[in-house]
């Protein structure tokens, strides 16, 4: 989940090995990717599952983006478990995508393409639209600015599907974070919900460009009941999180939100 502002040099990233997982890390000690080896398309980090929220209010999306690749852990469950979609990565960093067999990344297909490039720029002139993006661009000091810019989320939105909706892995209560939030919240006309992942230090966002929460806590049962049940196992920490959220969230946002 690596990503650098354009003017710096991207760092060296590290891989460590045990028995049972290999994970990768930047200069610090944090661990920003982790992979259980007797199966590689699990999600091992809370956050990560967390993540695959959007899932509730897009069970089938027919594009998704991510920006940050890291060892991929979003992109092989989303490779395994949602066979019709089109899935692109965009990595800044050509020394995370040379790990990518380490990781069991899958090669590039005509439903799988990994880019080297500045999710930054990507998103100013996209290719088309996509129906989610996911951004986990962290480097071994935090969230770079490239990647929580208002203009950033604003070329997200604008890359955004009518229905469309933005995930990011941000910093869990740092004043970064309580910016960010404001500034996701004048992109997309306050739709703008935010769960804590189990770990700590990891904050979930999601944003959408429609009128998707109210409709997302209207039909929040009916569409738990209806997700495959590996998203449901995926989901069954934090699905009370993201349900919790929309009751909060849908008594504060206006009817009609400004877009």
């Amino acid at each position: 989940m690596s990503q650098k502002t354009p003017h710096e040099l991207p760092e060296q990233p590290r891989l460590h090995t045990n028995s049972q997982t290999i994970s990768l890390s930047f200069e610090s000690s944090l661990i920003q990717s982790c992979m259980r080896l007797d199966a590689p398309h699990e999600l091992v980090l809370d956050y990560t599952r967390a993540m695959m929220g959007f899932l509730l209010f897009n069970p089938a999306p027919r594009h998704v983006l991510m920006i940050g690749l890291g060892g991929g852990s979003m992109l092989k469950y989303l490779h395994q478990h949602l066979p019709e979609t089109q899935l692109t990565a965009v990595e800044i960093n050509q020394a995370v995508i040379d790990m990518r067999q380490d990781f069991h990344i899958p090669p590039d297909s005509e439903r799988l393409r990994v880019v080297c490039a500045d999710g930054a720029r990507f998103v100013r002139q996209p290719p088309h639209p996509y129906d989610v993006i996911l951004v986990d661009g962290f480097t071994g000091q935090g969230l770079p600015e490239a990647l929580c810019a208002r203009s950033f989320y604003q070329h997200c939105r604008a890359a955004l599907a009518p229905e469309g909706w933005l995930v990011a892995n941000v910093q869990a209560d740092t004043e970064q974070t309580r910016e960010v939030m404001r500034r996701l919240g004048k992109a997309f006309g306050g739709q703008v919900i935010a769960v804590e992942s189990d770990e700590g230090g990891n904050e979930i966002a999601l944003a959408g460009s429609g009128l998707g929460l109210a409709q997302g806590l209207a039909n929040f049962e009916a569409r738990w009941s209806a997700l495959a049940p590996v998203h449901q196992a995926t989901l069954a920490v934090s699905s009370s999180r993201f349900q919790r959220a929309l009751v909060k969230a849908v008594r504060l946002v206006p009817s009609n939100p400004a877009q």
